[in-house]
This record gives structure tokens, C-alpha cells and sequence, in this order.
């Protein structure tokens, strides 16, 4: 994906140029999860990936077969001297080159979802072809022997061709049955005809062996597709994670550029909206003090002073979200130096005192003596003291009190809290106050004036020093908010530096 800028008009609109990349794997993805739901068994994509690998085993070996053929029809002619062994290698190479081309045959097509379980059954066909072939080596009798060494022949090349039919075949299901099950029916009907013991040990051996190996590679194939299912899952969860990294790089660029759109409007807005407003604050209070002479109607007078306190409000507005936005553009450096949050608190509540008084509110004071300076920016300080006492005067009721305390943490930082015993915030809504023009029901309820975004410049300004802003508040009980700074903004008075005699050079002597 790109990372330069969009070159469309307009910064809004989503980028859907990658929709298309991302469809095959959300059809992988949306086709895993529902036979993750669905499936109870071995599904067809997995009966499909292993007769793949099944097609494979067989060309990969393609060798092996025949080469046993070879090797038991020699052994054979020459412990018995039966020339009908070669007649029957030839049966056998015969079968297996059927075989071997339905497996080429099947490795050049494309096997289907709709199509396996046919392939499946023209490749156990082949294997009960070569079970009839391994069916009529273990009929063969030698009229010439004499003991039991035919048939320990006989047993032992039987249980090696079980043994590498059985790891050939591992992913085709059935296919050792298929091969040896006509072997095991033929002994065991000639011990029952004939019983002979060494005929009856050879059919209970070949079928144990049988039983057995059907067993084991039940579990192996289980196993098998266990371990593929669980690669499957894997590349489908790494093509999730593509899809949602795709996502979410879209998102982030959408997020870059909305936030450049709007610093670049802030920018612009900040000079046109500041100079109209500076003059309407300019003459309406020109009108409204009556520097240029007196106002003839009072309601002319009035009117001004609306005039005033509107633009002074909407000065207000803009400067807060201009802070804002600085904070969270990074831009908002502070300018620090040594400053004392006691000093700091007192002149803020002197600023609000008038409007306390209006209302007939108590603001008290609870400070520890004593108190080192900080380092921090003293108009930012000062910003988040004015922004919380104002809070605390509007929610305020009549006749009300605010308690003001500066103190210690325990972590040796220093504190400042704000309580009111107003009518408190639920604590659902806290999160809700605390967000960029979020307002609680009870502001809205009382209709208070404000934009939202005082708590969340405090809090903006608290985390650039590294401090914590908490926001406490019951109903009907009333609401404390506190700004912590960290101990190491605290500066530690040293010792004075005690004056010591000058220590007089020592005489060199030379010998």
C-alpha cells in the first residue's frame, strides 16, 4: 500500500483501490469459518489435499512396487523352480502400470471438490486389481517342495507387500483393504478347505497383519489431516491478518490526512475568525461604555452588551478548541520554569472570587506550609486551575461552598483538589465529560453554557507534564477533581554552599 498522499479531491472518500487484492482472501477467510462451524468429519478440501498427496506418494514411488514383484518372483523361481511365478510378476506389473496411469493421468487433471470422491474410487479400483493379483500369488502351491518353506515363502513376502502397500497408500482411505482383504478371504477359505497348519498360521498372521495396519493408518490419516487442517488454518489466519492490516493502514491514512485537513483549517480559521471577533469585542464595548457619547435608546445599550458577552463566549470557544487541537497535533510546547502551585491556586481563585460571590458560593482554602516550587509551565498550570474552579463555580448551586487542598502524594509529588458540593456526575458519565466536547445530562438538563473541552485540555496539559488527572463525583453528593504532578517536577532546595580557606600552593624544592 502507498504512504504518500491521496491525490483525490476529497480526503474523506475511502480508498477502495485495494478492494479487489483482498477478495480471495476474505472468500478463504469466510470459507474457513464455516467449516470450522459446519464440519464434523474430514471435509472435502481435505479428502481433496490428501488424494493430491496420495497422487504424488504413488508417482514419487513409482518404483518400488514393481521392484518387490521383481524381487519376490526371483526368490521364488529359484527356491521352487516354478516357472508359473514369472507368469504371475507379469499379472502383477501389468496391474500396477494401471495403476500408475490413472495416477499420471489424475496428476495432469484438476481435481475438483466435485470430483474427488470419483478419483477416489478409480484409485481403490486399481487397488483391488492389485489385491486379485496378490491373491493369486498367495494361491500358488508347489507341487516339488517338500516342509514348510513355500509357505514361510509365501507368508514373508505377503507381509512385505502389506507393509509397502500399507506406506504408499497412507492417504488413500481404504486402499490397504481394498488390496489384501480378496488375499485374506482367499487363505482363509483354502484353510478351511484344506486344513493344513502351516496354510491356517499363514491366513491368521496375514489377517492379524491386516487388521492391524487398517488401524493404524486410520489413526495416521486422522493425524494427517489433523496437521493440515491445522496449515490450513494458519495460512487462512495470515490472509486475516492481511485483510485486516490492509484495513487498518487504510484507516490510519484516512486518520493522517483528516487530521492534516483539519490542522490546515485550524490554521486558516484561527486568523479569519480572530480578527471579525476582536472587532466586534472592540466596538461593542466602545457602544456599550459610550466612549463616543451616549446611546439615546437603553436597549441600544443592552443589545451591545449582548453584543459583548456573545463574542467574548465565542473568543472563548475558539481559543479552547485551538488549544486543543495543538495538544493533539504535538505542538504544544511548554515553556517551563519554577513555579508554586500554592501561589498558582490563590490568584486563579481571585480571578473567579466575582462570580463566586454572584452566586453566593464559599471558596475555602486547605494547603500544607511549606511546599517546594515546580518545573513546569506556568500559564498552562495556571489554565488548568482556572478551567477547574470555573466547573466548580457553574455546577455550583447557591450558597454553595468549594474546598480547594494542595499537599503532598504519596509518591512525593505534589497535588491540587478542586470539591464541590454540587449535584455530582453519575459514573457512567465520567468517561462521557471527560471526552473532547462531551457534556453530562446534568449540564444539559441545566442548560450551562460551555463547549465540552475544558476537562479534556486539563487533562491534555496534566499528561504533557506527566501527571494524572482524576475526576471523583457521587449524585447529590458533589464532584472533586484532582491534578497530580510527579515527584520529579518537584525542585529540592540544596544546601548552602559553605565557604572554605584557600589552601596555599605548596614550595617546590629542587635537590
Amino acid at each position: 500500500m502507498s504512504t504518500g498522499v491521496s491525490t483525490s479531491t476529497d480526503k474523506i472518500i475511502v480508498d477502495k483501490s485495494r478492494s479487489h487484492r483482498n477478495k480471495a482472501v476474505s472468500r478463504a477467510v469466510r470459507a474457513t469459518r464455516e467449516r470450522l462451524q459446519t464440519a464434523t468429519g474430514i471435509s472435502a478440501g481435505l479428502e481433496r489435499e490428501m488424494l493430491q498427496l496420495h497422487i504424488a506418494s504413488v508417482v514419487q514411488s513409482a518404483l518400488i512396487i514393481p521392484a518387490i514383484i521383481v524381487m519376490i518372483a526371483a526368490i521364488g523361481i529359484y527356491l521352487t523352480q516354478e516357472i508359473g511365478l514369472m507368469a504371475w510378476a507379469v499379472l502383477a506389473l501389468s496391474v500396477h502400470a494401471v495403476g500408475m496411469i490413472i495416477a499420471r493421468r489424475a496428476r495432469g487433471k484438476d481435481i475438483t471438490l466435485e470430483n474427488v470422491q470419483r478419483w477416489q474410487r478409480r484409485f481403490l479400483a486399481a487397488q483391488l486389481l492389485m489385491g486379485v493379483a496378490w491373491t493369486a500369488f498367495a494361491l500358488q502351491t508347489c507341487g516339488s517342495c517338500t516342509g514348510v518353506t513355500f509357505e514361510l515363502y509365501q507368508g514373508t513376502a505377503l507381509l512385505v507387500a502389506l507393509a509397502v502397500t500399507t506406506i504408499t497408500t497412507l492417504m488413500l482411505r481404504h486402499a490397504v483393504l481394498f488390496a489384501f482383504a480378496p488375499t485374506v478371504a482367499a487363505l482363509v477359505l483354502s484353510a478351511l478347505l484344506r486344513p493344513v497348519p502351516t496354510t491356517m498360521a499363514m491366513a491368521a498372521i496375514i489377517a492379524a497383519a491386516l487388521v492391524f495396519l487398517i488401524f493404524i493408518t486410520h489413526r495416521l490419516r486422522q493425524t494427517s489431516a489433523q496437521l493440515l487442517s491445522s496449515q490450513s488454518e494458519k495460512d487462512d489466519l495470515i490472509a486475516e491478518l492481511e485483510v485486516a492490516k490492509s484495513m487498518s493502514d487504510e484507516a490510519r491514512r484516512r486518520a493522517e490526512e483528516a487530521n492534516l485537513a483539519k490542522s490546515r483549517f485550524l490554521a486558516s480559521m484561527s486568523h479569519e475568525l480572530r480578527t471579525p471577533l476582536n472587532a466586534i469585542l472592540g466596538f461593542s464595548e466602545v457602544m456599550s461604555t459610550e466612549v463616543l457619547g451616549p446611546l439615546n435608546n437603553p436597549v441600544y445599550k443592552e443589545y451591545t452588551s449582548d453584543i459583548h458577552r456573545s463574542g467574548q463566549h465565542l473568543l472563548n470557544l475558539i481559543n479552547e478548541i485551538l488549544d486543543l487541537s495543538r495538544i493533539e497535533a504535538g505542538k504544544y510546547d511548554l515553556s517551563e520554569d519554577s513555579v508554586h502551585l500554592v501561589d498558582i491556586a490563590e490568584d486563579c481563585i481571585g480571578m473567579v472570587q466575582l462570580r463566586a460571590r454572584a452566586k453566593n458560593i464559599t471558596i475555602s482554602e486547605q494547603v500544607e506550609g511549606g511546599m517546594p516550587a515546580l518545573w513546569a509551565d506556568e500559564k498552562a498550570l495556571r489554565q488548568v486551575v482556572l478551567n477547574l474552579l470555573s466547573n466548580a463555580v457553574k455546577f455550583t448551586p447557591q450558597g454553595g461552598e468549594i474546598v480547594v487542598k494542595a499537599g503532598w502524594t504519596a509518591g512525593g509529588g505534589q497535588y491540587l483538589s478542586i470539591k464541590d458540593n454540587g449535584p455530582g456526575i453519575p459514573e457512567d458519565e465520567i468517561p462521557v465529560v471527560l471526552s473532547a466536547f462531551g457534556q453530562g445530562s446534568i449540564a444539559i438538563k441545566s442548560a450551562e453554557q460551555g463547549t465540552g473541552l475544558g476537562l479534556p485540555i486539563v487533562q491534555a496539559i496534566l499528561a504533557k507534564h506527566n501527571g494524572e488527572f482524576i475526576l471523583k463525583s457521587k449524585l447529590r453528593e458533589g464532584t472533586e477533581a484532582i491534578a497530580i504532578l510527579p515527584a520529579k517536577r518537584v525542585l529540592q532546595s540544596l544546601p548552602a554552599v559553605t565557604e572554605t580557606q584557600a589552601v596555599s600552593p605548596r614550595r617546590k624544592s629542587f635537590a
